[in-house]
């Protein structure tokens, strides 16, 4: 394997599956055992799992005319969710798992503590980090990559619903053409959506490389760790 420990992002709405909304049993029991093939073949993984197919605090704040913070504390309850019922499958599958949460909510999961999250995955478990950072204000994406340096992953794994960075959206335009690697600053001058600014911003600051790639794809996790050509590189160089 290319990679010692990694950090996966996985949307909220990739776990929702075709109905757009809630969880889809079959779409976690698929991630979970595709997960469970990399974490046996020796990686090391941390994850954070978005909100989206719950609730979206920034959505609801524009929408809506809710207060910002409180629709973001929202977003990041319906992560939890997420983590939980990740973690359910994960554990059934056979993979040792523990959720730590930036929002202390003890029954349910630990408080987040960097330390003890090395040492889970020095021990061989899979650590899913929930609550986002545990302030308002900072995407999930963002939340992925203060872990991932917190954790001293070698890269995040930026799973999507499309196969990497399109020059434009590859869902409306069918000559739109993918990006093998790009640079941080190439992400940001172009304005394109990988990760929010703040994320990319400070993957570069810790030279942490993101890979974006097509979840929908079986396989495709183990494919990424192996190193193969799959999805887009964002690192400090470019191809």
């Amino acid at each position: 394997m290319k990679y010692r420990r990694i950090l996966l992002k996985i949307s909220g709405e990739a776990l929702a599956g075709p109905a757009g909304f809630g969880l889809d049993g079959s779409v976690l029991n698929r991630i979970a055992g595709e997960i469970k093939e990399v974490h046996e073949a020796g990686i090391q993984l941390g994850i954070v799992c978005g909100g989206g197919n719950f609730f979206r605090g920034m959505k609801a704040a524009v929408e809506q005319g809710m207060d910002r913070a409180m629709a973001d504390y929202m977003g990041m309850l319906a992560t939890v969710q997420n983590a939980v019922a990740l973690q359910d499958y994960l554990e059934r599958a056979g993979v040792i798992t523990r959720v730590q949460s930036a929002i202390e909510m003890k029954e349910v999961a630990e408080p987040f503590i960097a330390r003890r999250a090395q040492r889970h995955l020095e021990k061989g478990r899979v650590v899913i980090f929930a609550a986002g950072t545990g302030n308002p204000f900072f995407t999930t994406d963002t939340a992925a990559v203060l872990r991932a340096a917190q954790i001293d992953a070698e890269a995040i794994f930026k799973a999507t619903d499309v196969d990497g960075v399109f020059d434009r959206d590859p869902q409306k335009f069918t000559d739109a053409v993918r990006y093998e690697s790009l640079s941080y600053l190439q992400v940001l001058d172009r304005g394109l959506k990988v990760l929010d600014s703040t994320a990319v911003s400070l993957s570069m600051d810790n030279n942490i490389p993101i890979v974006v790639f097509n979840m929908e794809v079986p396989g495709n996790i183990r494919r990424v760790a192996l190193g193969e050509n799959v999805g887009t590189t964002v690192s400090n160089q470019a191809a």
